[in-house]
């Protein structure tokens, strides 16, 4: 059985100013999620973008994934709390954040960005999708660090406590993610992108594989407590993952049917 370190949530502090662990590793995704780009772009003959265009994007991304995502926390898991009062929605501080809603902040910013830029928004979030579980595998540290999203009782050897919940050893659900969302889907979504794909069939995976990794770790992670267990005894993680892998095999059957049509007509 293992023990949760209980990290100091306070990576930096210099007099009044405190930087936070959790903070400090959205700031590390991003920082990744840039470097990977600049990689591909570098490595990449013709690619969509330009090294400004990432940078410009990534400005995009950031207000998408902050906006979409304490939005998407409000709606999806305390809307009742939050239409009580409202005005808290603008207490980031405190915490609460969604995937899902940052994922759906995204799309929306890339789609707006593809439109100012006359860009097709589908060859760009091709181009994001596989850099995106950098950021993931960040976030899923600082939850870790942070001692928060814990897994459910389990048995397993290595079980552990979470001293700031009870004595009960847990599934470090934390980590899975860790390794599901950020490594595994990284290493999956580079390799599939590395060959010239169907335009969204790199953005079908990203959907696809998450939505599947994030349903099957939900069976190891503590449900919310003011939510517990839904419909079907299925979580809101589940829920919400349910239609992303409906959508992404959506998407890759449509690439590649289209890709299929387009050079049927090339070659009549």
């Amino acid at each position: 059985m293992l023990v949760h370190p209980q990290f100091d949530p306070v990576a930096v502090s210099v007099g009044p100013l405190a930087v936070r662990w959790y903070g400090l590793m959205y700031l590390i995704g991003f920082a990744l999620i840039w470097a990977a780009g600049r990689y591909r772009i570098a490595r990449t003959p013709g690619a969509v973008w330009t090294a400004k265009d990432l940078d410009d994007a990534l400005f995009y991304g950031i207000l998408g994934t902050i906006v979409g995502g304490r939005l998407g926390y409000v709606l999806f898991y305390k809307f009742a709390d939050y239409a009580a009062e409202p005005w808290r929605i603008l207490y980031v501080w405190e915490g609460g954040m969604s995937f899902h809603g940052g994922m759906l902040g995204v799309i929306a910013a890339m789609v707006w960005f593809a439109r100012s830029r006359r860009q097709d928004w589908l060859a760009i979030t091709d181009f994001i999708a596989p850099l995106i579980p950098f950021a993931l595998a960040a976030g899923r540290l600082g939850n870790f660090i942070n001692a928060e999203l814990w897994g459910r009782p389990a048995a397993v050897p290595w079980a552990m406590v979470f001293p700031n919940v009870d004595g009960v050893p847990r599934h470090p659900s934390q980590l899975y993610e860790f390794a599901l969302e950020g490594v595994l889907l990284l290493v999956v979504l580079w390799w599939f992108s590395q060959r010239p794909r169907p335009r969204g069939a790199v953005s079908g995976a990203f959907l696809l594989g998450y939505g599947l990794l994030r349903f099957l770790v939900e069976f190891t992670r503590e449900p919310d407590r003011h939510l517990g267990m839904l419909w079907l005894g299925l979580s809101m993680g589940q829920w919400l993952s349910a239609p992303m892998i409906v959508a992404g095999a959506a998407a890759i059957l449509w690439a590649y049917r289209s890709s299929t049509h387009e050079s049927v007509n090339r070659n009549s």
